[in-house]
């Protein structure tokens, strides 16, 4: 619909800045950036230190997402900063079946919080508690939404507090009636906090196990400020070791398709390029 067409607009626009005649996945890859999370800014202004810093936290995201058995697998990491705010970002592809049918298993959704907090995690095990940055504000917003829907809404804590939705999807705000009681309330912030801490101590202990595959990822993205798909898949299938553990022997077949998959959007067949649509 219209955000299809917004988005072949932006390729367009961006073929036409590069002098080209044909819309290629480089003018749709830069689109899709442009309209989710903003320009890019230049990394010129930023020190050495901050852009490793970045790296380590996104490289947290990626790695822990790309050992997360199930979880949507990884596009394209960048310490590239943009217009909206963020420092980074890590792109992950979602998974066209819970796309379409909106349903997101238990197993899906803890490993979620894990991997929302990887990059808090990997600034931890890298700089020490006490040189965390905020940069995780918006990550640990989305670690407290999943986890209080799992638990208020879904009925991920049904041992504890009865398979019941003790909320709506749209809670009300202030001075909304509540269906839960106050002790109720109390047993779900504490039922929340026991998916959290879990997810922490499952985040944690992967990265640190695999922290080599953290800084090497970092390495790259300090020197090239990008690693796509295929290229951060490659650090994980030259490890044969990682590769034969029982925890990937279940997600080979679906990285390598997925990797084939991307290595064909990268050369596919160009779009002929059309006029950029005028400006609403």
């Amino acid at each position: 619909g219209a955000g299809l067409a917004n988005l072949m607009n932006e390729a367009a626009i961006n073929a036409a800045r590069r002098n080209k005649k044909e819309i290629g996945y480089a003018e749709v890859d830069a689109a899709l950036d442009r309209l989710t999370v903003g320009l890019a800014k230049s990394t010129t202004m930023m020190s050495a230190s901050r852009q490793r810093l970045v790296a380590y936290h996104e490289a947290g995201h990626a790695v822990m997402g790309a050992l997360t058995p199930g979880h949507d697998l990884v596009g394209k990491v960048t310490i590239v900063p943009r217009t909206n705010g963020a420092g980074g970002f890590t792109l992950f592809l979602p998974n066209e079946d819970r796309m379409e049918s909106g349903l997101y298993s238990r197993r899906f959704l803890e490993g979620s919080l894990a991997v929302a907090l990887g990059g808090t995690v990997a600034e931890e095990i890298v700089y020490g508690e006490d040189e965390v940055t905020t940069g995780a504000s918006n990550d640990l917003q989305q670690v407290r939404n999943i986890a209080r829907r799992m638990v208020a809404q879904w009925g991920y804590a049904k041992d504890n507090l009865a398979p019941i939705a003790w909320e709506t999807p749209e809670p009300g705000g202030f001075g909304a009636p509540s269906t839960a009681s106050e002790d109720t309330e109390e047993r779900i912030d504490e039922q929340v906090k026991l998916l959290v801490d879990k997810a922490y101590a499952k985040c944690k202990a992967t990265l640190t196990e695999h922290r080599a595959l953290v800084d090497a990822l970092v390495e790259r993205l300090v020197d090239k400020e990008t690693v796509d798909g295929p290229e951060l898949y490659e650090l994980f299938t030259a490890d044969a070791k990682l590769m034969a553990s029982p925890e990937m022997a279940a997600r080979r077949v679906e990285i390598e398709e997925a990797v084939a998959k991307m290595k064909e959007m990268g050369k596919g067949k160009p779009t002929p390029a059309p006029a950029p649509a005028p400006a609403a």
